[in-house]
């Protein structure tokens, strides 16, 4: 579980479309740093320390993951992608993005270039202001009194005026949704993507338990014998799970993230079942699905069936390396046939035959991209 911390941060520009530069910016903050919490109005001020066209300044509350070193790095890449290159000369001169980190935690940092508290916040009224807005009762680590009673205290005269002008604020996952179902074929990296999105969004993780399960490695050997006792074991765990995991939601989590939903079980008996087995099955299956909340997206992972075999090698469980292609291509007919079934179902289908999530950076943000702007409606 990645340790997650909060940030402020203090955003500015004075040159070019400075409205749609904080915008894109504050997006860009959203997507590389953290999630952001508060957005201030906007402020429009004085340059500050030379005299130019007018700032607009905004602050904001962000927790993330990052840790001090990483997050200056990204602050400053950020910058970089608007073009602002920074030097080490004391004069202060136009910008179109200027950010600066005010306050990380309660800590005191002193990293090459970086200080923690920003060693003038206290003497900008442009930056005491809209922080004083969204954070008044925070208590700065030096100076041992809230943001709100340092406001009081500062002498700066500069002109100050609060705007009209709007952001807007980017929601995370945990805002849009509150139950995030993933499923895919056998190998398809559906528990790496919930593990992923778990630990850096703070989500409760409800992951199948398929190893404590005796009878699959019974089921690969002789699938006649023990298919319906597997699959109604299977169903009988996912039911309790799925039910005890969503009704005692952790309060310190901001959603659930799952790697199954419980309509696998029927798909996979359907496949593995007999008709007369099956059946019965799915007598048991409607008895305990009307009991299971339905996810605020059902999000499936396509693999074409040759990754499949690639992925299923690579992690190595022995009584899947004997998995033939038509059972996998069976199971994928079995999930489109249960999505194209299921209209109230709230379905994304990803297509991850190229991606590498895991590994690659900008696939994993696809990824999340596509889940974020996802639309029941579309």
């Amino acid at each position: 579980m990645k340790i997650v911390r909060t940030t402020y941060l203090s955003l500015g520009s004075n040159t070019g479309e400075k409205l749609k530069i904080l915008q894109n910016a504050v997006n860009l903050i959203a997507d590389q740093i953290g999630h952001i919490i508060n957005i201030s109005s906007i402020y429009e001020t004085k340059s500050w320390g030379f005299e130019s066209f007018s700032f607009l300044n905004i602050c904001i509350e962000v927790s993330s993951h990052l840790n001090p070193e990483n997050l200056i790095e990204k602050v400053l890449d950020i910058e970089n992608q608007f073009g602002r290159k920074r030097n080490d000369s004391s004069n202060y001169t136009d910008r179109n993005i200027d950010i600066d980190i005010l306050l990380f935690d309660n800590e005191i940092i002193f990293y090459n270039n970086l200080k923690v508290p920003h060693p003038k916040m206290l003497e900008r009224k442009f930056v005491l202001v809209p922080l004083t807005e969204i954070a008044p009762n925070i208590i700065h680590p030096i100076a041992k009194k809230s943001i709100k009673i340092c406001l009081n205290n500062c002498d700066d005269v500069g002109g100050i005026e609060k705007t009209d002008l709007k952001l807007i604020r980017p929601i995370s996952l945990g805002e849009k949704f509150n139950y995030i179902a993933i499923e895919g074929n056998i190998g398809s990296g559906k528990t790496s993507l919930a593990h992923k999105i778990g630990d850096d969004f703070n989500a409760k993780l409800v992951l199948e338990r398929f190893a404590d399960n005796p009878f699959l490695p019974k089921f690969y050997k002789d699938k006649d014998r023990y298919a319906f006792t597997l699959e109604m074991s299977f169903l009988a765990d996912r039911y309790h799970q799925l039910k005890d995991g969503l009704v005692q939601f952790d309060l310190f989590k901001s959603f659930i993230v799952s790697d199954y939903f419980i309509f696998k079980s029927l798909i996979f008996a359907q496949i593995t079942l007999p008709k007369e087995e099956y059946n019965l099955y799915h007598k048991m299956f409607d008895i305990m699905y009307k009991e299971i909340s339905k996810p605020d997206i059902y999000i499936y992972l396509y693999q074409n069936t040759e990754r499949l075999l690639i992925n299923i090698k690579k992690r190595g469980r022995p009584y899947e390396q004997n998995i033939q292609p038509k059972y996998l291509e069976k199971i994928h007919k079995g999930y489109l046939n249960f999505i194209n079934t299921r209209e109230s179902l709230h379905t994304l289908i990803i297509d991850v035959s190229e991606l590498d999530f895991v590994n690659n950076e900008s696939d994993y943000k696809s990824i999340l991209d596509k889940i974020l702007n996802f639309s029941s409606k579309s």
